[in-house]
């Protein structure tokens, strides 16, 4: 919806009532990914597109009749053998889409605005739509039950930048599309080494924007790292000073090497990043304490430090370190205990802000 906001946000300013039409789902080839959208205002104005003008026309007209009824409906468009391209899509795919009233203006400034932001639907015939921060939600399912879970399974898809569909828990026939307005978070690995291949590996498996960094340019390369996203040769502590980080960022130091971790961990523990953590032996990681309060680290800066890095799994291989690198990271960023949940009560799965108020 954030390539047509705009529009609506000037429909919106001039009372203009309109139907907005969402793609939610895709199979086989589709010329517009989930999240495209479509709206048409009463008096025909047509923004957007959901299928590069091979079903347009049919939605514009479910658009209309949503219009007239105030009620969201569910449609599905593709290339049917029997009736061939009756009402379908030329590249052979299948498309499904949402149509709903317009959402509130709150929703619409939502999309607009420059903060990470998920916009979950409701898939019934209410169309009830939430926009939902990481601290703050606005929108209602009409169910308190069903928002607690809306929110925080789409504050963890915007945390991995996805979209989809979602089925609640609480509500099995209830389904949910949220679709999220962020980039991916960040996976920096410091030190080109064998373990960083399968930190990176894991790390595009979960979902993040993996880059690995090394002063070394024999070994920092993209060949020996293809799961990166990015190969970076620099000086560490450079780099990560002039690189973009938030709180969903990951930093990963596998360099054990003085000369370069510890400038970098001097700048990693004053950046407002999600996770810091630091291979090495627990002497090293003493050696590393005494080096770090040297520059200047405060106790309380030290002690957002994971050293050595990741959680007691008897890990030797790099792949099965990685696996204990990624838990230790997971469990920090959602709140986990990091116990066998057997050994745990209270809920599964866990959200560090799904208190926060509902408007």
């Amino acid at each position: 919806m954030r390539e047509i906001a705009e529009r609506l946000r000037a429909w919106n300013r001039a009372g203009v009532k309109y139907a907005v039409v969402t793609v939610i789902a895709v199979a086989s080839s589709a010329p517009r990914q989930p999240g495209a959208a479509m709206a048409v205002a009463e008096d025909g104005e047509a923004v957007g597109s959901v299928s590069g003008g091979c079903v347009e026309g049919a939605v514009y007209e479910l658009c209309h009749e949503v219009m007239q009824t105030g009620v969201a409906v569910r449609e599905s468009f593709g290339y049917s053998g029997d009736t061939a391209f009756a009402v379908g899509l030329t590249c052979g795919g299948t498309i499904e889409v949402f149509v709903q009233p317009a959402p509130s203006p709150e929703v619409v400034e939502a999309a607009l605005g420059t903060s990470p932001v998920a916009v979950a639907r409701l898939l019934d015939d209410s169309g009830a739509t939430l926009a939902v921060w990481p601290e703050r939600v606005h929108g209602t399912t009409g169910l308190p039950d069903l928002d607690a879970e809306v929110v925080g399974q789409a504050r963890a898809m915007l945390d991995g930048g996805a979209t989809g569909i979602w089925s609640a828990r609480c509500h099995p026939s209830r389904q949910v599309f949220i679709q999220s307005y962020a980039t991916k978070p960040r996976l920096l690995i410091f030190g080109a080494i064998d373990y960083a291949a399968a930190v990176a590996t894991l790390g595009k498996f979960l979902g993040f924007q993996v880059t690995i960094c090394d002063a070394r340019p024999v070994f920092a390369t993209q060949a020996r790292f293809p799961d990166a996203d990015e190969v970076v040769v620099d000086w560490p502590s450079r780099y990560l000073t002039s690189t973009e980080v938030d709180s969903r960022t990951i930093v990963v130091v596998l360099t054990h090497d003085p000369k370069f971790d510890v400038p970098l961990l001097e700048v990693a523990l004053r950046l407002p990043v999600g996770y810091v953590g630091a291979m090495g032996s627990r002497r090293t990681h003493t050696e590393r304490l005494a080096r770090l309060r040297q520059v200047g680290l405060t106790e309380g800066e030290l002690a957002r430090l994971r050293s050595p890095i990741g959680l007691d799994l008897g890990a030797r291989t790099p792949e099965e370190t990685a696996v204990a690198i990624a838990a230790e990271f997971v469990a920090e960023r959602r709140g986990g205990t990091a116990l066998p949940l057997a050994q745990t009560n209270g809920p599964i799965h866990h959200d560090r802000t799904t208190s926060a108020a509902v408007a």
